[in-house]
This record gives C-alpha cells, structure tokens and sequence, in this order.
C-alpha cells in the first residue's frame, strides 16, 4: 500500500512490479493520506486517514476497504467535524477495534470503524500526530505535547455489549515478564462490592497469592478496590510473604514472598463471595538476561520458597510466645489472692522471653537499633531471603549451607519452646485448674 501527500492511494500484489491507483472516489482531491494500516487479520482489508486542513477543510477522512481498494466506506460517524485524522491503527489482537489519533485527541471505535467515541480520558485537547499499538499499551504522540501511554487495554479488548451488562467480569492479563515490573490486573465491577479478592493460583491449583479488600484481614500487598467501573490491582508476581508481628523491626532483611517462577498461573475473582471468573496468565523469564537458565531462576525459587516458609515458622514461634505470656498475665491479674500461681506466671514468662530473645532481638524499638544489638535467627533467616531473591539468578553458593544452619538454630529454640511449654504451661495450667480457672492454650 502506498499514499501519497496529494491524496493518492495505490496497491501492489506483485512485490511492486505493478501498482494499482485505488483512491476511493469519495476522497475529495489533494488530500495528504496521513496513514495506511493495513489488517492484521484479513489481507484485503485496509484503512486510511487523510487530512486537508492546508485547503480549509478540517474534516476528518477514515476509510476501509476489505477487497484491496476495489471499493472503499468512509468511517468517521462520531469525530468532531472539526477533528482531521494524522493516524489510524487497527488493534493488531481484536479484529475491528479501531484507533485514531486527531487534531483533538484520541478516538476509537469497536465495530471497525462504523461508530466512534472519544478515547482522550484526561488527555489534554491536542492534535495526536501518530499512534501505535505496542503490545498492551496504547502509545500516542502529541505534536510538540510530548507522549503518553494508556497501559494494559485488556478491557478495552474485551469489551462488548454483554459486559456492561455482568455483574463483574475478570479481563485477560497480558504475560507476565520477571523484573520489569508488576503485572496490572483489570476487573469490571456493575456496581460497588463488599468484599473483593484477586487470588492467584499456580498449576496445581493452589492459591499462592491473594489480595483482599476485607480490612479484618491483614494485607498482603495492595487491597483490591470495591468501586463500580473497570478497576485495576497490581501483582508484582511474588508468592504470599512471611508471617510477620506488629513491631517488628529487621535489618538489610525482607519479608516478601518469593517471586514466581517462569510458568503457567491462574487469576480468580471473587466478589461479595461468588467466584465471577478466571483467566490464564504466563510468567515468563527476562530475555535480558539470557545467561539466565529455567534451572536457575527454579533454584532460586525453591530455595526462597523454603527460607519463606522457616521465617514465617520463626516469627509464628514469636506470635506464640507472646500471646502466652499475655494470657498468662491476664490470669495472674485478675488473681490477687494466690501466690503460688503468681510465681509460676512468673518462671513460666521468663523461659518464654528466653527462648523469644534467641528467635527475634527483642532490644529493637527503632530502626537503627540494629546497629547496637545483633541480630537473631529470623533475622538472619529474613536477610538471607533478601539475597537470595534479589535479582534473577541461581541461589549464591553458601546460601544453602547458611539455611542449614539458621534452621538448626531455630529447631534448637523450638525444642527449647517445647520444653518450656511442657513443663512450665503445663504448671501453670494445673494450678489454674486448681482454683477453677480457665486454662491458657498450648496453641492460641
């Protein structure tokens, strides 16, 4: 396909050893054929944008042909009449979502070009000189405004009467590529949720992420909005974090999941308790960094996977302890009369904080405080998560001889907990029993 600047359009079908002048017969003369896009999905379908805005005429000209220029329809119902179009493109994965860039912005159009609507949302009212379609973004050039991006068109891709029409719908995720970013996830919602939450599941159906707006539950990353309309969350593709305990302070550490490994996932929605939909979504490897095999990046991940799971058994330990302790104390409180159980509150207390003073530096109120105090098992477990996961590459060498043995550090203060648990809980428990009170639970 070829235009020219004095509104003439031809085609060739042999390579250009012969060229054809199919300018459609509507197009007044001496127009200046801005673009030709020509379809990804049909060979004999073509569009065209034209302006004449240099002969006093700011109309703007779109027309398709889908039988190589033999005949042509102008495609322009709902551009402003003073809207000349410099590009039009077609959507290169839906057949018949169009896109034109004008003199007042950017407009688009579902059903190939036989209605439009403004696409601009907060773009400011200026002449859009090209546009293209890059993977999942729309990327559109200003004259002399600069750029902008509209990211991830999943909903508009999708988009069609029934949806409007949905209580809420989950649109397709584009891949997914480790270290460039999180992955925006879209939702339409008919009208606002209670409660919504986004899990993701890997390949064997389990859920390894999940984000939900219901506040009574802690928050593992951002919490998906409850609005009406097309809304937006994003994963930053890692598995569900650590366990962590209010206060905790940690040093060069990090209590993120690990993030997934190249593979096959699921996204789930959920809304107001009824499961509105899945879609499919691949986690693909950096093509950057090509010294980077599938065997590594699964190494890391394996690795990350089992100091994630040793970290969150380090600071459920802390949780214990110290829910025990304040049961413990509650119980002492409201008895005045018996010191027998005080005292054993009180041996029972201290073996407690002994074993939790060896798991987590119990000294740290701020966040330099580490520089004065060393630091303990689920802080060196945390830090060597930080290293391990950082990047894209197989796990440093002595990564898994210092899991080994931050691991048998924690197994000892385990044991420890056990002991204390069996003999001093176990005291306690009895003599509370033995004035009628409620018991404190080995496993609150």
């Amino acid at each position: 396909w070829a235009g020219s600047d004095d509104g003439l359009v031809h085609v060739t079908r042999d390579g250009g050893k012969t060229w054809t002048n199919v300018t459609p017969r509507e197009l007044p003369p001496y127009g200046r054929v801005t673009q030709i896009d020509a379809s990804a999905f049909d060979v004999a379908t073509a569009y065209i944008s034209v302006k004449r805005p240099l002969l006093d005429d700011k109309a703007p000209y779109i027309f398709r042909t889908s039988d190589f220029g033999k005949t042509w329809m102008k495609i322009v119902n709902g551009i402003r009449a003073d809207a000349w179009v410099n590009a039009v493109r077609e959507d290169p994965h839906r057949q018949g979502l169009l896109l034109a860039g004008t003199n007042h912005g950017v407009y688009i159009s579902y059903d190939d070009g036989a209605n439009w609507q403004s696409l601009s949302l907060n773009l400011p009212d200026v002449p859009v000189a090209d546009l293209v379609v890059a993977a999942n973004d729309i990327v559109i050039a200003s004259h002399g405004r600069g750029f902008y991006v509209l990211d991830d068109v999943a909903a508009l891709r999708a988009y069609a009467t029934d949806l409007v029409a949905a209580e809420a719908r989950l649109f397709a995720p584009p891949a997914a590529v480790r270290s460039t970013g999180p992955l925006t996830l879209t939702y339409w919602l008919k009208a606002p949720a209670k409660h919504v939450k986004v899990e993701v599941l890997d390949n064997t159906g389990a859920v390894i992420r999940a984000f939900t707006s219901d506040t009574t539950v802690r928050a593992d990353g951002p919490r998906p909005p409850t609005a009406a309309g097309v809304q937006r969350l994003a994963w930053d593709l890692r598995y569900n974090g650590a366990t962590s305990f209010p206060g905790m302070i940690l040093w060069g550490a990090s209590t993120a999941g690990p993030v997934a490994a190249p593979g096959s996932y699921t996204i789930r929605l959920t809304v107001d308790g009824q499961e509105r939909g899945t879609q499919p979504v691949a986690v693909r490897r950096n093509p950057f960094f090509p010294d980077v095999t599938a065997a590594d990046l699964q190494a890391q991940f394996a690795l990350a996977l089992q100091i994630r799971d040793k970290l969150s058994e380090a600071n459920d330990a802390v949780i214990r302890i110290r829910e025990i302790k304040k049961q413990a104390g509650e119980r002492v409180k409201s008895d005045s009369t018996t010191l027998p159980l005080k005292q054993l509150a009180d041996t029972l207390v201290a073996h407690l904080s002994a074993v939790e003073g060896e798991i987590y530096q119990v000294k740290n109120q701020s966040n330099q405080d580490p520089l004065n105090f060393p630091i303990k098992i689920n802080n060196r477990l945390a830090n060597l998560m930080r290293i391990v996961d950082g990047g894209d590459g197989a796990p440093i060498a002595n990564a898994p001889v210092l899991f080994a043995e931050y691991s048998k550090q924690l197994a000892a203060q385990l044991a420890r907990l056990q002991l204390v648990l069996d003999k001093d809980l176990s005291a306690f428990n009895a003599a509370l029993q033995k004035s009628g009170r409620q018991p404190v639970p080995m496993a609150p």
